[in-house]
This record gives structure tokens, sequence and C-alpha cells, in this order.
């Protein structure tokens, strides 16, 4: 009977051992579906990647401090002919 019963617990212990391994498979495998859908909606909005935010972002920065500099500039230089005029009145 002791046989018997080792050997139930063996086989037991075998079965649950094989469910742990398709469960960890079948969670791979959705794991992988729920990524793929999910990189396949994020094409379809047309979102950007955090790389191309950041370059977007540093490009800005840039042009803003360019811009201020060319502002300065340009105030200087009205200042020095006399001719200062309104911002408002680049337009």
């Amino acid at each position: 009977m002791t046989q018997t019963t080792s050997r139930i617990f063996d086989d037991f212990a075998r079965l649950m051992n094989d469910a742990a391994g398709v469960a960890t498979g079948v969670r791979r495998e959705a794991e992988t579906v729920m990524r793929a859908q999910a990189e396949r909606i994020l094409r379809e909005l047309d979102v950007v990647t955090r790389e191309e935010f950041e370059t977007v972002k540093e490009l800005a920065a840039a042009a803003r401090e360019e811009n201020e500099r060319l502002a300065a500039r340009i105030a200087a230089l009205e200042a020095k002919l006399g001719t200062a005029e309104p911002p408002d009145s680049l337009g």
C-alpha cells in the first residue's frame, strides 16, 4: 500500500509540475499577445516614442533660447539706432 500511495503522490506531483509549466507558458503567451496589441494600438494612434519627444523638447528649448538671444540683439540694435518699435507692431 505504501508503494502505491507513494506512486500516486509522485504522479500527482508530476501532474502539478506539468500544470505549472503549462500555466507559465500560457502567461508568457498572453503577455506577448497583449504587448503586441498595445504596440499596434500605439502605432495606429501615431504616438511618439520617449526618445522622439525628448529630442523635440531639446530642439524647442534651443529654439527658445535662440529666439530670446535674437530678441535681445534686436532690442540692442534698435536702442543703438534710436528706432525702437513696440513688439506688437512687427506683425
